[in-house]
């Protein structure tokens, strides 16, 4: 007599998923979920009185861990029918009479909903639901994103101002920016942390937008500043202006600094439109290379013959807005506000640009003309970044990319996203630098770099950034 085998439980597609795959996807969840408070209570605990915090820290501190974007998404399970449980586990969440995506509110109540196996979701031809690609929802998501980014510019202004190495109340903080009688915490709010925080918005700024423009002019997802040889350019003339003059604040040899940069970008540019009569991407990139590699070798040579030159220098090179007053706020916001008005309305020819030099020309784009406002543009804007804090890495590699997964490849959007972004991201990295070697402080540009250095592997290894 032959004897036929039971039929595994899941050879049945239609079959319930068991008990056990739903209590895991629950608890995978809740998990997720719990990362953020956990990540709030240990900050908060770290920021204690006997621990030398505040209360304008923990408040700061824990909130910003608390708004951090949880890995799990209610809304997905509504429109995928998979929460981030429900798809390591292998399940699908359905509405129980179309036995289709669920819907938002449905999904979050788990009113008229099931869950059944992905092999019977598919048995029924589940398909989650598409996202909104009209016009109207794009131009909705890149408003609310404006938006969301000005309140966070807001609040990591707010924050700025509030936290530093002397803890402060809230109420000391108020009383400074609207009383202001001369007391010791109003005397570190206008002298220290105000300067500092403007400086960090504008320069920030001024980056991102950079960056953007860069990227776009070089067709070079990896491009930033130094690509163009611009922070060689300032770094060369300030320390031969601390060698030759003995120059040693950042608001005497700031001026050097920005006519560094445009010596640099125009000597770039130059090398780069000898033979064909116009600049290409490649060669800006090859020409900028050459051009930083030999002005290195320079500042090399000089530091190396004069130990106040190194010292110097080295305050310079590693990026800070500590130590910067008024003063130098007041200098470099005309360049800034002159190389951003530029930059928006270039935004339109940038567009053009981008879909080849020959396409450019066809629709009457002078590529010539576009590309020399465009590497204006960048010269000012980060000649006057770089001379005002010195050279500060990673924002304008990180920001566009960022900017450009929420507006997609228009410059017109992608331009003041980036400008925004890259103001929150060094004023944050600025509060957090003040904190983590608490009495003392963590150069923004170092900051910067212990973030931007994982991003850069990540955007290394994603094949489709390798082309704009």
């Amino acid at each position: 007599m032959t004897v036929t085998p039971h039929a595994p439980p899941d050879a049945d597609p239609t079959a319930p998923p068991r008990p056990g795959r739903r209590i895991a996807a629950v608890l995978c969840d809740l998990a997720l979920l719990a990362i953020p408070l956990l990540v709030g209570a240990l900050v908060v605990d770290t920021l204690a009185d006997a621990k030398g915090g505040g209360q304008t820290d923990r408040i700061v501190f824990g909130g910003a861990a608390l708004a951090l974007p949880s890995p799990h998404r209610p809304d997905r399970a509504g429109r995928t029918g998979q929460s981030l449980g429900l798809q390591w586990t292998g399940l699908v969440l359905r509405d129980r009479t179309t036995t289709g995506p669920a819907g938002t509110r449905r999904a979050l109540l788990r009113r008229g909903t099931e869950i059944v196996t992905e092999r019977h979701a598919r048995h029924d031809d589940f398909t989650p639901r598409p996202t909104d690609s009209s016009v109207a929802a794009l131009r909705r998501r890149r408003l609310l994103g404006l938006a969301a980014l000005l309140v966070l510019l807001a609040l990591g202004a707010l924050a700025s101002i509030a936290v530093g190495a002397r803890p402060m109340t809230f109420a000391e903080v108020f009383h400074a920016l609207i009383v202001n009688d001369g007391s010791e915490t109003d005397v570190i709010v206008h002298s220290l942390r105000v300067p500092r925080t403007l400086l960090a918005l504008l320069v920030g700024t001024a980056l991102g937008v950079a960056g953007a423009l860069i990227q776009g002019h070089t067709r070079n997802p990896l491009a930033d500043a130094g690509l163009l040889g611009i922070n060689a350019g300032a770094a060369f003339l300030v320390v031969l202006s601390i060698y030759l003059f003995g120059l040693s604040t950042p608001a005497q040899y700031l001026w050097f600094a920005f006519a560094g940069s445009a010596l640099a970008s125009i000597v770039v540019f130059g090398f780069a439109s000898i033979g064909n009569g116009g600049s290409s991407p490649l060669s800006l990139a090859l020409a900028g290379a050459a051009v930083a590699f030999f002005l290195q070798a320079m500042i090399q040579t000089i530091v190396l013959l004069d130990q106040t030159s190194l010292d110097g220098y080295r305050f310079w090179v590693v990026g800070s807005v500590a130590g910067r007053g008024m003063d130098v706020f007041w200098q470099v916001l005309p360049f800034i506000v002159v190389g951003l008005l530029v930059a928006l309305a270039s935004t339109p020819a940038l567009n053009l640009l981008s879909l080849g030099e020959d396409v450019a020309r066809s629709l009457g784009t002078n590529v010539v003309t576009t590309r020399v406002i465009g590497i204006a543009a960048i010269t000012v804007l980060t000649g006057a970044a770089t001379a005002a804090c010195g050279p500060i890495a990673f924002v304008g590699l990180i920001v566009p990319h960022i900017a450009r997964a929420v507006t997609g490849p228009d410059y017109r959007w992608l331009v003041p996203y980036a400008g925004l972004l890259g103001g929150a991201l060094l004023v944050l990295a600025d509060v957090v630098g003040r904190i983590v070697v608490r009495p003392g402080e963590l150069q923004v540009g170092i900051v910067l770099a212990l973030i931007g250095a994982p991003f850069f592997i990540a955007l290394v290894r994603r094949r489709k950034l390798v082309a704009l």
